[in-house]
């Protein structure tokens, strides 16, 4: 049925509108015939009978194998007209069921015009068996001829209106189906877009948090071995050895970065624990006095990793900017949030004015797991950077 309505093209029907008519059609079009002919002759019996039942095989045919040539639909219309006739004949007039029939012309039909020319075969045919099995008369032309040809006149009628509605109805679905269509397109695309550009904002953000800090890092430490080569060896020494650590631990962040190690680089463990690691490389390098207060607390990895970064962004504008002589970093939880505060004595700025990636890139990072960053700041007054994430967020995935 599927590829007929393909095949057709002018007009799709449902199947289930198809099979709620053929119930009708049985109903109400082959069984009155039947019990019409239960007291009549023998032969006109059969030959109704026989009529009956070849047509509905045919409507059976029709309907579950459309792909046979020859139970195509018009042959099928075809053979319902000269049922049609037949029957009219046999019982002195088909009038009802001609009536009853016509629908399946406009079901069937490929087009219109087929529809209107086999369905006015079919009633004439309809009018010539009444016409000789009864005679001309005048009482005959007001009965079955007029009511064949009445139904035909309108069933023309409605059927084309039909057509016409189911027509516009196509062509309106397929407007909006070929509209939504581009809209899936746009919408995929604007997906797509999005998509790439948050990866390109993430992966901005994990360079500059890992390697561009590293990468400064290394240009002080550099610069200061070389201005103690002679003055100070030792020192010279400490400061080259922290060079080749701060290079390792950028190459294992470049790695992450491309995919060929576990995602963040930071090893699981305690929070507290890798910050006095963080902070005491940061007194080896600068030389600056740092108080600690970390509280030991237990954190998901996401969560770890956002405060991780927080931090060494922190330091390192501490170390790049401030001019600072002394740094205070506070790790605490307090009812279900966890926060992490950095201050320094030095120069300060106008939080206003500052429109850095990194305080952006914090920003963002916390945001993503519903955290909040504050910094407070003044000229000549130091900085404060406070950091607070719900650690409920290791339950999100």
């Amino acid at each position: 049925m599927a590829q007929w309505q393909q095949q057709s093209g002018d007009r799709l029907v449902p199947d289930r509108v198809r099979g709620w008519y053929s119930a009708g059609w049985i109903l109400f079009g082959l069984l009155p015939p039947a019990v019409a002919v239960s007291d009549a002759t023998p032969a006109r019996r059969y030959w109704v009978l026989g009529l009956l039942a070849l047509i509905a095989l045919c409507h059976l045919a029709v309907l579950t194998r459309p792909d046979n040539p020859l139970l195509r639909p018009r042959a099928y219309l075809a053979v319902l007209g000269v049922v049609l006739g037949g029957t009219s004949y046999l019982l002195d007039g088909g009038a009802a069921f001609y009536v009853v029939s016509l629908p399946q012309f406009w079901l069937f039909a490929r087009a219109p015009r087929n529809a209107v020319t086999l369905s006015g075969a079919a009633a004439a045919l309809t009018v010539l068996g009444s016409t000789l099995a009864q005679g001309w008369s005048p009482q005959f032309l007001t009965g079955n001829v007029v009511f064949t040809v009445v139904a035909y006149g309108a069933g023309t009628a409605l059927g084309l209106w039909v057509h016409r509605f189911v027509g516009r109805s196509n062509e309106r679905q397929e407007q909006l189906t070929a509209e939504l269509a581009v809209a899936q397109e746009e919408l995929m695309a604007a997906y797509q877009q999005q998509g790439a550009a948050e990866e390109r904002e993430r992966i901005a953000r994990e360079i500059h948090d890992t390697l561009a800090q590293g990468f400064a890092s290394i240009v002080v430490l550099a610069e200061a071995a070389r201005a103690a080569t002679v003055t100070d060896p030792a020192r010279c020494v400490e400061q080259l050895t922290s060079i080749e650590q701060t290079a390792r631990e950028n190459l294992a962040e470049a790695r992450v970065l491309v995919g060929s190690a576990p995602q963040s680089g930071v090893a699981p463990g305690s929070l507290a624990a890798t910050l006095r690691r963080i902070l005491d490389r940061f007194v080896q390098d600068t030389g600056l006095t740092v108080t600690a207060e970390l509280r030991d607390t237990q954190l998901d990895q996401r969560t770890r990793v956002a405060l991780l970064r927080c931090a060494q962004e922190s330091l390192a504008n501490v170390r790049k900017h401030s001019g600072a002589s002394a740094v205070g970093v506070v790790l605490t939880e307090l009812e279900g949030v966890v926060e992490l505060e950095i201050t320094d004595d030095g120069c300060g700025f106008v939080v206003e004015e500052s429109h850095g990636f990194g305080l952006d890139g914090m920003r963002r990072r916390l945001a993503e797991l519903d955290g909040e960053l504050a910094v407070t700041s003044s000229l000549g007054d130091g900085t404060r950077i406070l950091a607070g994430l719900p650690t409920h967020s290791q339950d999100r995935p």
